[in-house]
C-alpha cells in the first residue's frame, strides 16, 4: 500500500504542475502567440479570436481531466475507487475527451478543406486517431471499473 500512496503522491504532484502550465497557457501564450500572427499576418487577422478561444476550450478539456483524475486518486487513497461514485469522474472524463476530440475534428475538416499541403491535415488526423483510442480506451476502462463496482458491492452484501 505505500507504493500506491507514493504514486499518488507523486500522479497528484504532476497534476498540479500540468494544471499550473495549462493555466499559464491559457491566459499568457494561447492569446499571445494568436495576437502575435495577426500582426504578422494581418490577411488571416480575423482568425485570431477563434483560434484563441478553440485553443483554450481544448486546454480546458485538458483540465477537465486533470480535475476528474484528483478526484479518482481521492477515492484510490480512501480504498473507494471500485464504487459507484467512481463513475461519475470516469463519465467526466469521458465527455471532456469527446468534447475536446469534437472541436478538433471540426478544426481538422476546416483544415483539410482549405489546405494547400497535405503536412498539417495528416498530423491532424493522426491526433483524431491518437484522440479517438483514448477515448475509446477509457470507455473500455469504465466498463471494467462498473463490473468491479458491482463485483465489490455484491461481496460486501454477502459479507
Amino acid at each position: 500500500m505505500k507504493i500506491t500512496r507514493l504514486a499518488v503522491t507523486a500522479l497528484r504532484i504532476v497534476l498540479v504542475a500540468a494544471f499550473l502550465l495549462l493555466v499559464l497557457f491559457q491566459v499568457m501564450s494561447i492569446p499571445g502567440q494568436f495576437a502575435h500572427m495577426a500582426q504578422e499576418n494581418p490577411e488571416r487577422a480575423y482568425l485570431q479570436w477563434p483560434l484563441t478561444m478553440f485553443f483554450i476550450l481544448e486546454v480546458a478539456c485538458v483540465q477537465m481531466v486533470i480535475g476528474s483524475t484528483w478526484k479518482l486518486l481521492t477515492l484510490v487513497r480512501q480504498d473507494r475507487i471500485f464504487s459507484r461514485g467512481a463513475l461519475v469522474w470516469v463519465n467526466a472524463i469521458v465527455w471532456a475527451i469527446a468534447a475536446g476530440w469534437a472541436m478538433l475534428a471540426a478544426l481538422a475538416a476546416v483544415v483539410v478543406l482549405n489546405a494547400d499541403d497535405p503536412g498539417l491535415p495528416l498530423l491532424l488526423l493522426l491526433v483524431l486517431v491518437a484522440g479517438a483510442a483514448l477515448g475509446l480506451v477509457v470507455v473500455v476502462l469504465r466498463a471494467l471499473l462498473r463490473q468491479a463496482a458491482d463485483l465489490r458491492a455484491d461481496m460486501e452484501a454477502v459479507i
